[in-house]
């Protein structure tokens, strides 16, 4: 699972058997991800293009309005 869906939501703890170096020494590197993540949108290897900015936000402007949210 992604580590930032682990804490949106809001998980107590996790568990785990391998590390990121291990997993590395199998060919499962997520440096490459990590490096990529901090780059500009224009300098990232895969194209990205942030859209419907806007339109997705009004999503959590709903959320924050929401009487039935569940608050951590």
């Amino acid at each position: 699972m992604c580590l930032r869906a682990i804490y949106w939501a809001r998980m107590d703890r996790i568990w785990f058997a391998t590390t990121k170096e291990d997993a590395a020494g199998y060919h499962f590197d997520d440096q490459f991800i990590y490096n990529e993540i901090n780059k500009p949108y224009s300098e990232r290897k895969l194209a990205t293009k942030q859209i419907m900015k806007e339109k997705a936000l009004e999503a959590f402007r709903l959320w924050q309005k929401s009487e039935n949210k569940q608050l951590y």
